[in-house]
């Protein structure tokens, strides 16, 4: 049971920039639910995923897997044998409460919980790697490589799935996308302040880029097909298939 989010809901002297520490950690579910639009659809869809591309005898990767929503997800609908997960997040604060989760779980598929830097990340005999809202965390000039290790580590037939917050080119498109997402906010509870301190706080921490962009580096990377299978407002995922 998570905490109510409340970290930007006093006025801060200064706001620094967004980290995944202890006080997030607490409010972290509660967070997510409340600021990005249809996160428990897409938790649920790479359930669905994994139970149709997890093959037996590989691994599947949760990459910044915070508190393991996307790593339970597909711990619960793989059908393959002889299969494993490994979960890898930066946070100590993340991967501390996210070994407690994992213990209380009742899924049986072994579950390798590491506390690392993704960019650092071996990657092999992936059948379905997961990078849920984590990407836009690295610097755009360091994406390319970390996708390029993805898919030299992934066996054919395997998938990525790509979740981020996106950018529009066209910049009526991506008023109304902010305007939208800020509503979705308001419904939820948030006030101007909270949106404004926390808009202030990832400002340089997450950088956003265009679905044109991203598809273009997964093909680069060694993809051989990539589309987009959800979005609201700007919010997307995308699944590459190597």
């Amino acid at each position: 049971m998570s905490d109510i989010d409340r970290i930007y809901a006093s006025p801060l002297e200064e706001v620094t920039g967004f980290r995944f520490d202890e006080q997030v950690v607490a409010v972290f579910p509660d967070m997510i639910k409340r600021s990005v639009p249809g996160y428990s659809t897409i938790i649920h869809m790479i359930g669905q995923i994994a139970e149709r591309y997890a093959q037996a005898g590989t691994r599947l990767y949760d990459l910044g897997c915070s508190l393991g929503a996307a790593t339970l997800a597909m711990r619960h609908r793989i059908n393959a044998a002889d299969v494993n997960i490994i979960a890898i997040d930066n946070s100590p604060d993340m991967i501390e409460r996210c070994r407690a989760v994992l213990a209380a779980d009742s899924g049986e598929i072994p579950v390798q919980l590491i506390c690392g830097d993704i960019q650092d990340a071996v990657i092999d005999q992936a059948s379905m790697t997961v990078l849920n809202f984590t990407l836009q965390f690295i610097p755009p000039t360091e994406r390319d490589a970390v996708l390029r290790r993805i898919a030299a580590g992934t066996v054919a037939g395997g998938v990525l799935i790509l979740s981020e917050k996106i950018a529009f080119e066209d910049e009526e498109h991506q008023n109304l996308m902010i305007e939208l997402h800020h509503n979705f906010k308001r419904a939820n509870g948030y006030s101007d302040l909270e949106i404004a301190q926390k808009r202030t706080a990832l400002e340089n921490v997450l950088i956003p880029e265009t679905l044109k962009t991203h598809q273009q580096r997964l093909l680069n990377a060694g993809f051989r097909s990539v589309d987009c299978w959800f979005q609201c407002f700007n919010f997307a995922s995308i699944i590459a298939f190597k």
